[in-house]
């Protein structure tokens, strides 16, 4: 498999250095991509270049995660109108930290050929001090050939500080250091890391006399050319506790259908024939494409286990004959997990010590309906489900036995209506 091929039929190509395709079928190359610890995750949209590492690995290459220790205190211009907020250097090891056992489950690590490897560029800087900064870095580029780039002129009206601005020299000579010390002829990013990329190259053939290559891909952005990855919520994290496996598959489901042809060929580790075969067969129903790419996403990103509780949470809250017994055999996580779905409220477990009056519950201790008239009304009309068990009497207590693990329940008003009681 040919990584400049694979990208291709992908659409995940937009620009690559004279030269870099040839590099390529020589095989064996390193690649790197660079990851700043400015959040606790990775969110989808760097997800894109986790595959283009992953895609490099499976085409027979080793890939370099550098995880931007030093980058990260500084801030990269790149595709920003305005000057980061720089994070305390707590915030940004803490950060690094997580990120990093992210990137274990995404790619190989280990001591093979095509095993990945991670370098934290804290290493270049640390024991290097202003002066010779500006001797053995500063000195390789003029103000002139920087200015030049994309991420500065984009930001000369708005403001650019010198922190900002040394960034480009920064990622500069971590490509050289990657360059001398690992034999990493390639650098990956995004179309607005170019400049960053090529200034690399050009450190590397002034200083080391050597040739490297660059090879981007183009920002993902939704058929409404809002940015990828950003929802009504925000981001969408690769960290569970973040964005849920529920709202993570619910994330692909609902997008627009004039996106999928372009996630599936950006997310999927399906091949390019089977890729098309799916494509053919369900051209006039774009959920099921949806339904295809959202399991296998959520599976690797999250768990088979994660997977299997996000169709529980599903059920609950869609399927219309989900009985008594298997609302009760659901897990307490996937209890909780409905609670961010629906609208949920919290009630002092003491409340049950000698039984509460349905009506009470209902209509007192949360806002399911208004009034004991609206309760009884309800009751009447076969309206009201327990867990799952149509109420018929009015004046039923609810008890400690009738709680699911001992803490929640599941109250429904009609067809549509849900609601989950967390007893505390």
């Amino acid at each position: 498999m040919n990584f400049i091929e694979e990208l291709r039929w992908r659409g995940m190509l937009h620009d690559m250095t004279p030269g870099a395709e040839e590099k390529l079928l020589e095989g064996g190359q390193i690649a790197y991509i660079g990851f700043d610890p400015t959040a606790p995750s990775i969110t989808i949209g760097n997800y894109v270049q986790v595959m283009m590492l992953s895609l490099w690995q499976r085409t027979g290459n080793k890939p370099i995660v550098l995880m931007g220790g030093a980058t990260g205190r500084i801030g990269d211009p790149s595709g920003k109108d305005k000057e980061r907020q720089l994070k305390t250097g707590d915030e940004l090891d803490n950060n690094l930290a997580a990120q990093v056992e992210q990137f274990k489950k995404y790619l190989k690590f280990g001591d093979g050929p095509t095993d990945a490897v991670m370098v934290n560029n804290y290493d270049f800087y640390k024991e290097m001090n202003v002066l010779e900064f500006l001797r053995r870095v500063g000195k390789t580029l003029t103000v002139s050939y920087m200015m030049s780039k994309d991420s500065v002129k984009n930001r000369l009206e708005t403001g650019l500080s010198f922190t900002e601005f040394s960034y480009q020299l920064l990622q500069a000579y971590d490509f050289q250091c990657l360059y001398t010390e690992n034999n990493c002829k390639f650098q990956i990013g995004g179309s607005d890391q170019w400049g960053n990329i090529t200034s690399g190259t050009e450190f590397i053939r002034r200083n080391v006399e050597g040739k490297a290559y660059a090879i981007t891909t183009p920002l993902l952005t939704k058929a409404d050319g809002s940015k990828f990855g950003k929802s009504a919520e925000g981001n969408i994290w690769m960290d569970g506790t973040l964005t849920t496996p529920y709202k993570f598959y619910q994330f692909w489901i609902n997008s627009d259908d004039a996106d999928i042809p372009k996630y599936f060929r950006y997310f999927s580790f399906k091949g390019k024939d089977e890729v098309e075969r799916l494509e053919k067969e369900y051209a006039d129903n774009p959920r099921e494409l949806k339904k295809i790419l959202a399991e296998e996403l959520t599976r690797r990103i999250h768990s088979d286990d994660a997977f299997q509780s996000v169709m529980n949470v599903s059920d609950i809250l869609f399927a219309k004959n989900v009985s008594p017994e298997k609302l009760s055999s659901m897990p307490a996580e996937d209890l909780k997990a409905v609670s961010g779905e629906i609208p949920s409220f919290q009630v002092s477990k003491e409340k049950l010590k000698e039984g509460l009056a349905l009506a009470n519950l209902l209509a007192e201790e949360t806002t399911i309906l208004k009034s004991n008239g609206e309760v009884r009304r309800a009751v009447q009309n076969n309206a009201i489900a327990i867990n799952k068990e149509k109420q018929s009497d009015f004046n039923a207590l609810i008890t400690t036995d009738m709680l699911l693990h001992d803490k929640y329940l599941m109250i429904e008003n009609g067809k549509k209506n849900k609601y989950l009681i967390e007893w505390v």
